[in-house]
C-alpha cells in the first residue's frame, strides 16, 4: 500500500503505528496492495473549517473520511485505488481518550481504522450497520494489536 502520512500539528504520536494499523487493515480487508492512501493530522480550526465546508455542520470533529475511487472490501482482483483521505484531529481525539480511559495513540489508532471503513462505504446511521462496521473496527485493532 501507498500511505502518506502528514502531521500538520505540534501532537507528537507514533506515525509509524498509525501507517500499520491502516496496512494492517487495508490488507485484512482485501484492498489491492497498490492501492493509495492519505492520512492527515490537522488542528480544531481546520477541521471545524473541514467540518463545515464537507458536512455543513459547525465545530471539529474526530475523524473525516473523504472517499475517492469508491473502493470496496475484498476487491484486490479489481487492481488498484485510490482509496481516499482520511482526516484526524489529535486534540479532539485526545478528550475522547481521556474519556474513554486510554491514550491518545490508542484513540488515533481507533479513529484510524476507523475513518478507513468510512472509506470503505462502511458507515453507523443505522443500529444494524453500527454493530457490523463497529464489530469489523475492533477485529481489526485486536487482530493488529495481538501481532505486535
Amino acid at each position: 500500500m501507498n500511505i502518506e502520512l502528514t502531521n500538520l500539528t505540534p501532537t507528537v504520536c507514533d506515525e509509524s503505528k498509525l501507517l500499520a494499523v491502516a496496512q494492517f487493515s487495508l490488507v485484512r480487508l482485501g484492498i489491492h496492495p497498490d492501492s493509495e492512501l492519505s492520512i492527515s493530522l490537522v488542528d480544531e480550526d481546520e477541521m471545524s473549517a473541514l467540518h463545515m465546508r464537507w458536512m455543513d455542520e459547525p465545530g471539529a470533529t474526530d475523524v473525516l473520511s473523504f472517499p475517492m475511487d469508491e473502493v470496496k472490501p475484498h476487491s484486490a482482483s479489481s487492481g488498484p485505488g485510490m482509496i481516499g483521505d482520511i482526516v484526524l484531529c489529535p486534540s479532539y481525539a485526545a478528550r475522547q481518550a481521556n474519556e474513554a480511559g486510554h491514550s491518545i495513540q490508542e484513540e488515533l489508532e481507533l479513529l484510524t481504522v476507523h475513518g478507513l471503513l468510512h472509506l470503505l462505504g462502511f458507515d453507523h446511521r443505522e443500529a444494524d450497520e453500527k454493530k457490523v462496521m463497529f464489530d469489523l473496527q475492533a477485529e481489526c485493532l485486536s487482530d493488529w494489536r495481538g501481532k505486535r
